[in-house]
């Protein structure tokens, strides 16, 4: 399986484990489109936590958590699954930052870290390759602008610089969390012709097995 994460995350997948993270409209959508490439999307409209993060992040974090599982688990229908955030993301990066920025109280984090380390102990979770689509906040800022989807008009720069250290701090400089599998970082700031190049480069590492190691 490999993992796109745009940041804020994606993923890819494979009939052995695999991940790929990234974040927000990091080219992720393009990539998608081949018929050997079985997709899965998350199925939460965050919009609810955008609004009112105390409300309601610890309910969308548990389904969250769920339905990242239910992708993580289901049968594989193609040989490589990109799978856009995965189980890792949900908790190492969004619910932290939840946590971090006192919008979650303790004991609702500690409750959701418990049921994930249970997951990860019991449930194989896996991936084989971590996709960092590596973007500036600012950039991050001006496509959800662009892109105009009524749940992300509240979203501030604040959120997004707060998620992207997250992710530097998980996937760059290490020592924050375990990651999950090998990391290829593909910067994105660039359009979508640049980005097609890129991933056209990548391509290989990204979609051969035999090139990837299996993440724990």
């Amino acid at each position: 399986m490999v993992v796109l994460v745009p940041e804020p995350a994606s993923s890819l997948h494979r009939p052995f484990p695999g991940s790929s993270l990234g974040w927000r409209r990091r080219g992720k959508e393009t990539h998608g489109k081949r018929q050997h490439i079985q997709v899965l999307r998350p199925r939460v409209s965050e919009g609810l936590m955008y609004r009112d993060a105390c409300r309601w992040g610890l309910t969308l974090q548990t389904y969250v958590q769920l339905t990242m599982l239910d992708h993580h688990t289901r049968p594989q229908t193609s040989p490589v699954r990109l799978m856009e955030r995965s189980i890792h993301s949900a908790r190492y990066i969004f619910v932290e930052n939840l946590y971090r920025s006192g919008k979650m109280p303790e004991v609702d984090y500690v409750i959701l870290s418990e049921w994930f380390d249970w997951i990860v102990r019991n449930i194989d979770v896996s991936v084989d390759l971590i996709v960092y689509l590596r973007t500036t906040p600012e950039t991050c800022y001006q496509r959800l602008r662009l892109r105009c989807r009524e749940e992300e008009t509240v979203i501030p720069l604040d959120y997004l610089n707060a998620i992207h250290h997250l992710y530097e701090e998980w996937l760059i400089h290490g020592g924050l969390f375990p990651v999950a599998a090998p990391v290829l970082v593909i910067e994105a700031d660039h359009d979508v012709q640049k980005m097609l190049k890129l991933f056209e480069q990548n391509r290989d590492r990204i979609l051969t097995p035999e090139n990837q190691k299996h993440g724990s």
